[in-house]
């Protein structure tokens, strides 16, 4: 900590690296996929944009600006998740952050935008590796702090490189420029030597899939925000875990970062913290339906305002998952469902030759199926009407401003049922994936969406019910049926315990347990 507190703006370098895991996903990770997402390298103006415009990176850049700080933006790098990558693109990514971080010299303080989830053949524990690596360059008082999905999964190594590390709270991600907020906060009162805070982490030894829109987590986010109101308490993180990466550190934990001589305080919220977390899956567990049954209680729900929107959260490509399954565009099919619409299915060749055939064009055309078994089998559609064609929509993600372009987007109309194929693979947002080629949503009674929770903060609005499908897929919830090699589970009941024991940590290293 080098205590300054001259005219000078504190210069922060800030930089990102973020990769969700799936160890079981079909689909591999290249450095074409980080060139199609986000991939900014420091002179490049279109980068620049995709990565300003992404959460995490392009709010902590926001708010040190905000706080006058002076902003070194060092490279961003994000893809959707997807299988591990290769050692050799890890280790080149890190490389150009850390040479970046070399060349931004002298700065007061590191603040990284990660994942906590990302893994590379060879090599699980792929932010514990980079913030050790920043750590050795700074040396041992430089603040440096790392701004997590709440899907990641916390290891020794990462709380041992004296990282300050905030999670987001909420699922979906509404709340990444609070939390940037939270953490810039810190690390100044760290560069100004205020504070030299310690982190206390403790596992929980589980894995589900919770959102927090609704109770009992609903209440559980709220109280973390309690806890920080007391004295000496800076921050406190669940991090819910990424089920489906398969390593020894996987599972859910808490963080907390409090001043010096609190570490017995933080110690017993982390107990208090983890206990009601644990109790909230097993009292309350999300009720995840088989395909068949979703849709059945889909159309038995009495009419009213807005459809009830059933999420295919095993099919979606936010956690790895191919986004081209057929289950539930089979069962609509097979039921001749009325005033339905379903999407997006990723499948560029299908919406190329749709696009050729251009509006008004009635087609035999076959879609999705294509990746592998998890995704099923193909469906061949007789006369689907190609009904729109866009190449230009966005969707919002986190913010009030379309960002995320969705490739080439096609409305298929079969029957009864509206059917969204694009170019580009990406969970289901916001409404925009419908709405913006046409598709009237008010007047559907179901619409299914390729997601797990995000698209809640958007489709909560006009949503008259949400079910969720634990169809076959990538994300199935049914953790058991996976192949594990690292994770061993122990009945439980209403999530899947890990056959591991509690661990404990503490940067620096001063709690005993």
């Amino acid at each position: 900590m080098n205590g300054r507190t001259g005219p000078e703006p504190l210069r922060i370098y800030v930089a990102g690296l973020s990769h969700e895991t799936n160890s079981f996903s079909p689909i591999p990770t290249s450095m074409r996929s980080f060139e199609s997402d986000v991939c900014y390298r420091p002179g490049d103006e279109a980068g620049r944009a995709a990565a300003l415009a992404f959460p995490g990176y392009g709010d902590a850049v926001a708010v040190a600006r905000e706080r006058g700080f002076s902003v070194v933006e060092g490279p961003c790098f994000w893809t959707q998740p997807s299988g591990p990558v290769t050692r050799a693109l890890y280790e080149e990514l890190r490389e150009e952050i850390l040479e970046g971080l070399r060349a931004a010299q002298p700065v007061d303080m590191v603040l990284l935008n990660l994942h906590g989830a990302m893994m590379a053949q060879g090599l699980d524990d792929c932010e514990g590796d980079l913030l050790a690596h920043v750590r050795r360059i700074v040396g041992p008082d430089m603040p440096i702090g790392a701004l997590l999905d709440l899907h990641g999964n916390v290891s020794p190594q990462m709380i041992g490189s004296g990282t300050v590390i905030v999670g987001v709270k909420e699922y979906p991600h509404v709340d990444y420029r609070p939390r940037a907020g939270e953490l810039v906060a810190i690390l100044a009162e760290m560069a100004a030597g205020r504070v030299r805070p310690c982190t206390v982490w403790r596992s929980i030894p589980i894995l589900s899939l919770q959102g927090t829109t609704e109770e009992p987590m609903r209440s559980l986010v709220a109280a973390l925000s309690a806890y920080e109101e007391r004295d000496h308490i800076l921050s406190v993180t669940l991090m819910h875990g990424f089920p489906w990466s398969d390593w020894e550190r996987t599972g859910a934990s808490v963080l907390i970062v409090a001043a010096p001589g609190a570490e017995g305080a933080a110690k017993a919220i982390a107990d208090e913290v983890a206990g009601r977390f644990v109790d909230n899956l097993e009292a309350a567990p999300a009720e995840r339906l088989g395909v068949g049954e979703a849709v059945r209680e889909a159309l038995a729900t009495p009419r009213g305002p807005g459809p009830v929107v059933i999420a295919d959260s095993s099919d979606n490509p936010g956690g790895g998952a191919a986004c081209d399954s057929s289950f539930l565009l089979r069962e609509l099919l097979d039921r001749k469902v009325d005033r339905a619409a379903i999407g997006m299915i990723w499948d560029p060749q299908a919406a190329i030759i749709a696009a050729d055939a251009g509006v008004g064009a009635r087609m035999d055309l076959r879609i999705g199926g294509k990746i592998g078994a998890l995704s099923g089998d193909p469906v061949d559609l007789a006369g689907a009407e190609v009904v729109a064609i866009r190449d230009d929509l966005r969707q919002r993600v986190f913010s009030d401003v379309p960002s995320d372009p969705l490739g080439l987007a096609i409305w298929l109309r079969v029957g009864g049922i509206d059917i969204v194929i694009n170019s580009i693979r990406q969970q289901v947002f916001s409404p925009e994936c419908f709405t913006g080629l046409g598709i009237d949503l008010a007047g559907k009674d179901v619409v299914v969406v390729k997601s797990s929770q995000h698209f809640r903060a958007r489709f909560d609005p006009i949503a008259r019910r949400t079910i969720y499908c634990n169809a076959p897929g990538s994300l199935s919830v049914e953790l058991t049926a996976l192949p594990y090699r690292h994770v061993g589970f122990v009945t439980g009941v209403g999530a899947f315990h890990i056959d591991r024991a509690v661990e404990w940590s503490c940067y620096p290293p001063s709690l005993s347990h």
